[in-house]
């Protein structure tokens, strides 16, 4: 189809609206901030005016308004009062995203820290140290659809009489067993896409716990060793108790990341299977059964759930400042 230049004016006339705006809020900005002695909180004010004016309109507003339509029918138009959240724990397929969602939350953060770790005490005294560490990151550059597929493929099933795609039961029927259909059978499905998104976020973790691994003075790990401890005695008893905040800044960075687990879900089983999670479950609810309350108070869940996990990491992170 050819570019119709004629149709496209009404967007650009958009963006130069957009563009305008903006450039003007930043003339204020700057005649308010330069226009004679102006106080410290005066001018904070001025300039944070602009990003709270953002995070009004594109978080608050939205917050609030998903708020109120949790307590609204299906269409979004009248009072249901506590329906949807009374569904919620009640609905069996509710409640099996609420408990697969409670054990990503669980696994991912802890497996893919564990893992992260192991490597990073591995490579982080090795020549190839920059080598390993970019192997091991290199999942984390592939999209969470790009790594669904790849497990898909890795799990992928075909008839025992047929020559095997999938690299799992490759390996199964190399050793004699049958072939099975991974992404089916319940609850071994929710364990395998996990390991998935372990695979993503576990280069993460090596990453960062390599780089708290060095900071840890070397005077305490020789006065260790000439005390007579082991490798394995001095990462337990002198680099793990070094590195304990980097672990848990890690560790919460997993869960807040896993609570949106969406993608892998999606790509690979499609929330079938009883694999669904509360984020597959409330676009599930929201945009394809259309039942706007029950998405929006999987939302509001969803919200709940993160804060306390955001709001210590915050904590933790203004300790550390």
């Amino acid at each position: 189809m050819p570019f119709d230049a004629v149709a496209q004016l009404p967007k650009l006339s958009y963006l130069l609206r957009g563009v305008a705006a903006f450039a003007a809020v930043v003339c204020l900005i700057l005649l308010a901030v330069h226009r004679g002695p102006v106080r410290r909180r005066a001018a904070a004010l001025v300039l944070l005016t602009p990003a709270l004016l953002l995070l009004t309109v594109g978080l608050l507003l939205p917050a609030l308004r998903t708020l109120a339509l949790s307590f609204t029918d299906s269409g979004g138009d009248a009072w249901a009062g506590l329906d949807n959240y009374v569904w919620m724990f009640t609905d069996p397929r509710a409640l099996v995203a609420l408990r697969n969602t409670l054990a990503w939350v669980v696994l991912v953060p802890l497996t893919a820290t564990a893992v992260g770790l192991l490597y990073a005490a591995a490579v982080v005294r090795s020549r190839f140290r920059a080598l390993a560490l970019s192997l091991v990151l290199t999942p984390m550059a592939i999209s969470f659809v790009g790594a669904g597929l790849v497990w898909k493929f890795v799990y992928a099933y075909r008839p025992a009489e047929a020559a095997q795609t999938g690299l799992l039961n490759r390996l199964v029927v190399a050793f004699g067993g049958e072939p099975r259909q991974w992404l089916v059978d319940s609850p071994w499905n929710v364990l395998l896409l996990i390991v998935a998104m372990v695979w993503t976020q576990a280069g993460f973790a090596a990453v960062v716990l390599a780089g708290a691994i060095r900071a840890v003075p070397a005077e305490l790990t020789e006065a260790a060793r000439l005390d007579g401890a082991s490798r394995r005695q001095v990462f337990r008893w002198i680099t793990l108790p070094s590195i304990r905040p980097t672990l848990l800044v890690v560790v919460l960075a997993q869960a807040i990341g896993t609570f949106k687990a969406f993608d892998i879900v999606k790509t690979m089983t499609g929330g079938q299977f009883d694999t669904g999670v509360i984020a597959h479950e409330m676009y599930d609810q929201a945009f394809r059964y259309g039942e706007t309350g029950r998405g929006a108070a999987l939302a509001v869940l969803l919200f709940v759930l993160v804060t306390p996990f955001v709001a210590h990491q915050v904590r933790a992170q203004r300790r550390a400042g």
